[in-house]
């Protein structure tokens, strides 16, 4: 949680903020633009920009009022039939004004191109407010587009946070009866005076440290995780001895290859939980990594206990990361043609066939 408050904080500001900037080129723009056009239109550009001086401040003062009042007020609440009539009289009004300042500042000819009038009319009236719903409409589709993509640039960042997030803590959730169990083994061998408990201990530092400080980003290297996978192997030897046969394998070019980290470790780990741990009976478990091109092939496979030799441990609360979680895992991090998960069971094994992209 700190992570995603940090990451909002990062972000409270829209990469598609319109800026001060952006209001005096938009509306110089549209200014010199209109000027022309009625400057042709007259034949007569000094008076155009007359017009538009006395128009532009109406244009901009009912647009601001538009998007930064009314629009929030009615608009956002879901109010539309109240907006209707205020955006209309808001025009109206605006409209009157026009009028009155282009009489009294500009000609009495208020309306030059269409019928000669002195006096405020309907159909004046009607025109002029069509007039100024085209340029409400025209900024208020901009504002809304900009703000759009600033959402969407906002909910985008804001998935990733809470995705790497998730990620984050799914990885963490390594199974902690590992450690308690390779603790007590050191504690045995400690008393024993065993020569494999310096190297016991040099092992599970090397995987603790690699746990927390080489797993932070979405992608580890390929070989780093298979020594990973290594030293949790040798210290599973160490607990269970004779009873358990690993047999490993690796083919191809293993360099230079990237994969989400702690993913296989997972299957791995359940061979134990699920395989070793519940059997008197010695449990082979086979490893095989192969990489053809950037795709890596991953099968392990573990004795399934026979139902007269299942050992029943303690329900462990705490639990492993689980199939389930490596799942969600593989949904975050990967596309659906990126990967292809299967588990079955087959000659008394219980099998894992992981085809996954390497980046």
């Amino acid at each position: 949680m700190k992570t995603l408050d940090k990451f909002l904080k990062l972000n409270a500001s829209n990469e598609y903020r319109i800026t001060v900037r952006h209001h005096i080129i938009f509306w110089s723009i549209y200014f010199l633009f209109n000027t022309i056009r009625w400057g042709s239109y007259y034949n007569d550009y000094w008076y155009s920009i007359k017009a538009n001086l006395v128009g532009f401040p109406i244009h901009m003062t009912l647009c601001y009022f538009n998007i930064y009042f009314l629009m929030p007020k009615f608009i956002y609440k879901g109010r539309f039939v109240s907006y209707t009539l205020a955006i209309l009289l808001s025009i109206l009004f605006m409209v009157m004004v026009k009028f009155n300042l282009t009489y009294f500042l500009i000609s009495t000819n208020v309306w030059p191109e269409g019928p000669e009038t002195t006096t405020f009319t309907f159909n004046y009236a009607l025109q002029m407010m069509l007039g100024e719903f085209y340029v409400v409409s025209f900024v208020t589709a901009i504002k809304i587009t900009i703000d759009w993509f600033g959402e969407s640039k906002r909910a985008a960042k804001l998935e990733k946070a809470q995705l790497e997030s998730e990620l984050r803590f799914l990885r963490a959730q390594i199974s902690p009866h590992f450690f308690f169990n390779t603790l007590n083994n050191i504690y045995s061998l400690s008393i024993e005076k065993s020569n494999k408990a310096p190297e016991t201990i040099m092992k599970l530092s090397q995987l603790m440290r690699y746990m927390l400080y080489e797993t932070k980003g979405r992608k580890q290297s390929l070989k780093k995780e298979i020594l990973c996978i290594q030293d949790y192997l040798d210290l599973e030897r160490i607990r269970y001895g004779d009873s358990v046969k690993i047999n490993m394998d690796i083919s191809g070019d293993i360099e230079d290859k990237k994969i989400a980290p702690m993913l296989l470790l997972t299957f791995i780990e359940n061979c134990f939980k699920h395989g070793a741990d519940k059997s008197i009976q010695t449990v082979i478990i086979n490893i095989d990594f192969s990489i053809v091109g950037d795709l890596l092939y991953f099968r392990v496979e573990n004795t399934l206990p026979e139902r007269d030799n299942i050992v029943k441990l303690p329900k462990d609360k705490s639990g492993g990361i689980g199939i389930n979680n490596v799942k969600k895992r593989l949904e975050l991090g990967y596309t659906k043609d990126e990967y292809d998960l299967k588990t079955f069971e087959a000659n008394d094994m219980f099998v894992v066939e992981l085809k996954i992209k390497l980046k």
